[in-house]
């Protein structure tokens, strides 16, 4: 149980704040201005624990494919990259705010559908494959996924007062910090078992 613990806690940690200013939680804060908040966190949770089943399925067969070693540097490296992808900033392109603007036959199903393409090969998904690598697949599932649908429910909750009272750079930097703290220790635990 202890192996599930790590993985649940790092993953909803690592997920939970690369989630912070991605577009992810600009679309969550869109439905909700549409939506109930239920329905727009339900789309969220069906369409993020899809993706996130996939990314641990790729994560798991990588590390059983791979050295441990040398997959904790690419991991660390990784999580450098990350650091830069959030310190880059997030947007919505105008394609993203028109389909969370638009309405459907179903909000459900028009949530779930919107943040499962928007989640394909966004850092999240990459995290959660690179988490996967390292922990077991289960505990970095669900970590991964309540961690992204605790930030996406902040983002409809308390967005619009986090947006006014804290600055998006703070958020920024403060994200990409622990990107770079998890990388560098991930790169140092690598070398030391490739050395």
């Amino acid at each position: 149980m202890e192996g599930f613990a790590a993985a649940l806690v790092v993953s909803f940690a690592v997920i939970f704040v690369a989630e912070l200013g991605d577009k992810s939680q600009l679309m969550a804060m869109t439905f909700a201005t549409r939506y109930r908040a239920t329905t727009v966190l339900a789309g969220i949770t069906i369409a993020t624990a899809l993706v996130h089943l996939v990314s641990v399925g790729v994560g798991v067969g990588l590390g059983a494919a791979l050295p441990t070693g040398w997959i904790s540097l690419a991991a660390g490296v990784a999580f450098l990259g990350f650091a830069a992808w959030t310190l880059r900033g997030d947007s919505l392109t105008e394609d993203e705010k028109s389909k969370a603007q638009r309405g459907g036959r179903s909000a459900l199903w028009a949530v779930g559908g919107a943040f499962f393409l928007a989640e394909l090969g966004d850092k999240t998904m990459l995290a959660t494959i690179t988490l996967a690598t390292q922990h077991g697949w289960f505990g970095t599932w669900v970590g991964s996924t309540v961690g992204m649908v605790a930030a996406d429910a902040l983002a409809i909750l308390v967005g619009r007062w986090l947006g006014r009272s804290l600055p998006e750079r703070a958020i920024r930097y403060g994200a990409a910090a622990l990107f770079l703290l998890f990388g560098a220790w991930l790169i140092v635990e690598g070398w030391t078992q490739v050395a």
